[in-house]
């Protein structure tokens, strides 16, 4: 019997929540605040907390946090709204942190 292979994805850390698709993947190059991020098109079990204005490494920014729907860790930020023009391609995106997440169906 052949292996039937599903998607490739990334899960909580904590309790290993299917939290966003491998090919959902925008970028590899981000800084999250516990070293690398990725920022992704979408994401799926997730819980979005209160908007917020900060100041990250590219300006301004409304980010909102992101938990995992089951266990309440956070796992990153939804960009909300850039101020810069530049900037404008993050809005409605997700960084999620390396640390947080784990590989699954790799």
């Amino acid at each position: 019997m052949a292996e039937v292979i599903g998607p490739r994805l990334y899960s909580c850390c904590n309790c290993k929540n299917e939290v966003a698709l491998h090919d959902d993947i925008i970028s590899k190059a981000f800084q999250g605040r516990n070293g690398r991020a990725f920022l992704f098109s979408h994401t799926m079990n997730i819980v979005i907390g209160p908007k917020e204005d900060r100041q990250l490494m590219t300006g301004l920014h409304t980010v909102a946090d992101v938990h995992c729907c089951d266990c309440r860790e956070v796992l990153g930020w939804k960009y909300e709204r850039a101020y810069e023009e530049t900037q404008k391609y993050k809005e409605g995106k997700f960084v999620l942190e390396k640390s947080k997440i784990i590989k699954e169906n790799w």
